[in-house]
């Protein structure tokens, strides 16, 4: 590993605004679209390449950054060499200084973390990072409370308190941040992630591993996930009763990750992938656990329709852990076709008073904005704000 250090460069010079470093995970986000529930760990990575997976962090990381170069306000930046930020950066329009540069054989949460490190040495005023829950934990573990941390929405897991709703939003976030807009507050964040040991006995739960110190817009950036609270069950039990009893013969059924919808495939009488999507006609099961090409292979000729929950804590629909029903996937069964569930609690503790999605299409999500219908009980519903 090569270093930089502030006795190296100068990076706080006069007049030439905040310091902002930048580290992005090339690889985080290619699980989600080919089915796997994350990509962390070399055997998960190769898995998601075998399977056809394309990275797609460094795209959504542009969208960010170009928000951020349309700054009027001067600031400085810094980054790892390469795809760790550089080539994104100055795809951007952005001179970066690389102050970061990888050693042969580093792994990916070794380059990540030694990054955050040598950044936090540096005093930057925000570290921006690309990534998901597990490049949070890895950014959180260097910096501590030392440097407030900001992420852009690129992995596959992303139930902490520190990303923005979408890359463009973070973009808006750190612009603002760097012109000290009133607007922006400083806030402690949760940084959580999915409790591997409560998944493998067929739970969703996410643990939290630390408060960072994070800039906060509401609208702009999401809350952390929020666990469900006992007296949603009867409600949810009876709504997925009527949403089996209307079902069209004929008719494909895609239903998202999540205890929600899982509750739907316990009322057909079927098994259910909890962190997955399974696909259902005429009350069998035609597949379990199925990747975007999978679903869109299953769509052809049929109607569709997809059961989704709400994340509870930020309001997401689609692109937090369900990137297998995709952009194309959401396009071709219609906006008219999404049948969403959740609990009325759960919609009235959502601190933005709206639902979010983040597809990485951004067609797709300005179709999906606006009002939709959520099923909240039998024969009860609302109309939810969208936003992207």
């Amino acid at each position: 590993m090569r270093e930089q250090r502030d006795s190296d460069i100068s990076l706080h010079p006069v007049g030439q605004g905040k310091t902002l470093g930048l580290i992005v995970n090339p690889v985080a986000g290619m699980g989600g679209p080919v089915g796997l529930k994350g990509t962390d760990g070399a055997e998960v990575l190769q898995e998601a390449r075998r399977r056809g997976a394309h990275p797609v962090s460094s795209e959504r990381a542009l969208l960010a950054l170009k928000r951020l170069a349309a700054s009027t306000v001067p600031f400085r930046l810094i980054t790892g060499s390469g795809a760790l930020g550089e080539d994104v950066a100055r795809a951007a329009g952005l001179e970066p200084i690389v102050v970061y540069t990888s050693s042969p054989g580093a792994s990916r949460p070794d380059d990540t973390r030694n990054a955050a490190l040598v950044m936090a040495y540096a005093s930057v005023d925000l570290l921006l990072f690309a990534g998901g829950d597990g490049t949070a934990r890895d950014v959180l573990g260097m910096v501590s409370d030392r440097v407030p941390i900001l992420g852009i929405p690129t992995g596959v897991k992303m139930y902490s308190a520190v990303f923005g709703t979408n890359p463009q939003n973070a973009g808006n976030i750190a612009a603002r941040f760097v012109a000290a807009e009133p607007s922006v507050r400083v806030r402690e964040a949760e940084v959580m992630d999915i409790d591997e040991a409560a998944m493998r006995s067929d739970q969703v739960t996410a643990r939290l591993y630390g408060y960072a110190r994070s800039p906060h817009e509401r609208h702009l950036t999401q809350n952390a996930k929020a666990g469900s609270v006992a007296n949603e069950n009867m409600a949810l039990d009876a709504v997925s009763r009527q949403v089996v009893r209307e079902m069209k013969p004929g008719c494909l059924y895609l239903l998202g990750p999540g205890t929600t919808t899982r509750r739907v495939m316990t009322e057909l009488g079927l098994p259910s992938t909890l962190l997955g999507v399974d696909a259902v006609m005429d009350g069998a099961l035609v597949g379990a656990d199925l990747n975007e090409h999978e679903l869109i292979r299953l769509m052809e000729g049929h109607e569709t329709r997809i059961i989704v929950g709400v994340l509870g804590g930020h309001g997401s629909l689609f692109g937090r852990g369900n990137q297998q029903i995709s952009a194309e996937v959401i396009r071709r069964a219609g906006r008219e076709h999404i049948i969403v569930i959740t609990s009325m609690d759960k919609l009235l503790s959502l601190d933005t008073g709206c639902l979010h999605v983040d597809t990485g299409d951004a067609e797709v999500d300005a179709m999906l904005c606006g009002h939709i219908r959520v099923h909240t009980g039998p024969d009860r519903s609302v109309f939810f704000r969208v936003r992207s």
